[in-house]
């Protein structure tokens, strides 16, 4: 048995915190899969560095809109995923190898698959016993896969077979001809951007009424309208049956009964099927029922206000966590502020002495106030705080605007694009509730409204007591700002 004053489980937000602060501690690391963890490795970064091309080929196959001639590029598909991940992968293997250096003398990396036996020992995939003072647990979250008929859930993302998750879809030798992604939420919308862009034929199964349906529900109305305009969209439906059969897969369909009665095709074909159904914490994996450590309804790890790790309601002396474990968001810029509280705490706990003894006073409190997100797809989508019926359900007396892009003169210049800004406020504090952006640049626009949610900046002053560049595009915020109606 190898006992620690540190141990860390995953390399994703958890390998930020790990500074000079704990250069003295005799520190592991265990990590069974890629240093950097979802984000660098299957998520922002690369998905990213493929929505950005895709929307550059969308531009130029529909620049008719804008009286140009339009073209349809070619892809260079292993070009891309060359210059994608020569440099991802170039990160992921530096951070592997400093962690594993010289450098890091009191750093030992443990690649392989780690399991709680205990509050503070985990035993190592080739039966090693480890035990530790304090333990951080980052060990993210891992795809979804639902339960289909004559799906061989052991073979997702493995050589052969040609159903993929969002941790492999990226990495595949060749671009699909036709491809099935099953989901609606945002996993799902980037990736049928992408392919579609690059000239897949790609047909969308969603279960629900709408796209991107955990939204606010008049947002995702919108984009649900403008998605499905250029896109193959089935909603209301179910793969109930996947069969396999001469390198192409059938897909049995039936209603999902949450649209009433839909028309439907029974069957439809495809070369690859990408399952985006939403991740899960890791919990299970990590056995953390042997540590006593208590888990949500969804499966999440439970923290307190300080991210550290509960067991029947209480923390755990010096066992914290963060990111998709334990975060409701999963969302790679709240792991990242999660990592820094956990590191400021983790601090005071060591300069402590003992594992929790660390005074109330002394620790940094997690801020989850108005999360913002962004849905890299076609269009953009992003959004801030409540949505209108939970501004509604909370008790406040709302006033909403809800501005069209194609109102503004930036808007009139992009053909009138298409695309919404709704801003929700309460009409007597006049501070800002929620914000939803469906259209171009979202990610980029919402940022003016999530510093005056940050700084509880009143949505008048915010529209009245600065400038807004004229006629850029973010004269929509101020337009909606400025037809928001308060009481006296």
């Amino acid at each position: 048995m190898t006992h620690y004053d540190l141990l860390l489980i995953g390399t994703g937000s958890g390998n930020m915190f790990l500074d000079k602060r704990f250069a003295g501690l005799k520190t592991a690391i265990a990590e069974e899969w890629h240093f950097g963890g979802t984000c660098l490795n299957v998520g922002c970064i690369p998905t990213k560095m493929f929505v950005y091309p895709a929307t550059v080929a969308e531009q130029a196959a529909q620049a008719a809109r804008y009286n140009l001639s339009p073209t349809q590029p070619q892809i260079d598909w292993s070009g891309l995923q060359d210059r994608i991940f020569s440099r991802v992968d170039a990160i992921e293997s530096g951070g592997r190898e400093y962690r594993s250096s010289d450098r890091q003398p009191n750093v030992t990396v443990v690649p392989e698959h780690v399991h709680f036996t205990g509050q503070k020992s985990v035993r190592t995939a080739s039966g090693e016993d480890i035990t530790a003072d304090r333990i951080v647990i980052a060990a993210g979250a891992h795809p979804f896969i639902p339960t289909i008929a004559g799906l061989d859930a052991t073979r997702v993302d493995t050589e052969d077979y040609p159903v993929f998750t969002s941790n492999t879809i990226m990495r595949r030798p060749t671009q699909p001809e036709r491809l099935v992604i099953i989901g609606s939420g945002v996993i799902a919308m980037e990736f049928a951007h992408v392919f579609a862009a690059f000239g897949t034929e790609v047909t969308v199964l969603a279960r629900g009424p709408r796209l991107l349906g955990d939204i606010d529900e008049e947002a995702a109305d919108e984009f649900t309208r403008i998605f499905e305009s250029t896109h193959s969209v089935l909603r209301g439906a179910v793969a109930s049956r996947l069969d396999l059969a001469d390198d192409e897969v059938t897909l049995t369909l039936e209603p999902s009964g949450r649209l009433g009665e839909v028309e439907l095709p029974e069957t439809i074909t495809a070369d690859a099927v990408l399952i985006a159904t939403g991740r899960v914490p890791n919990t299970a994996e990590l056995d953390v029922a042997a540590a006593g450590f208590d888990v949500a309804d969804d499966q999440r790890l439970s923290v307190d206000e300080h991210q550290r790790v509960l067991t029947d309601g209480d923390p755990v002396p010096g066992v914290f966590a963060l990111g998709d474990i334990c975060s409701p968001h999963q969302l790679k810029h709240v792991a990242n502020h999660e990592a820094d509280i956990v590191g400021r705490n983790l601090a005071a706990d060591v300069a402590a002495g003992e594992p929790g003894a660390a005074e109330q006073a002394d620790l940094a409190t997690v801020n989850h106030h108005g999360v913002p997100g962004a849905v890299f797809t076609s269009p953009q989508v992003a959004y801030l705080g409540m949505s209108e019926q939970e501004a509604k359900d909370a008790g406040h007396e709302v006033t909403v605007k809800v501005q069209k892009f194609s109102d503004v003169a930036y808007g009139w210049a992009m053909a009138d694009d298409p695309g919404i800004v709704k801003i929700i406020a309460d009409r007597h504090s006049r501070l800002l509730l929620g914000a939803h952006i469906v259209g171009h640049e979202a990610s980029m626009l919402i940022q003016p409204l999530i510093q005056a949610m940050a700084f509880a900046q009143r949505t008048d002053e915010v529209a009245t007591g600065q400038y807004w560049i004229h006629p850029a595009l973010p004269e929509v915020i101020e337009n909606g700002l400025l037809g928001l109606e308060f009481a006296d």
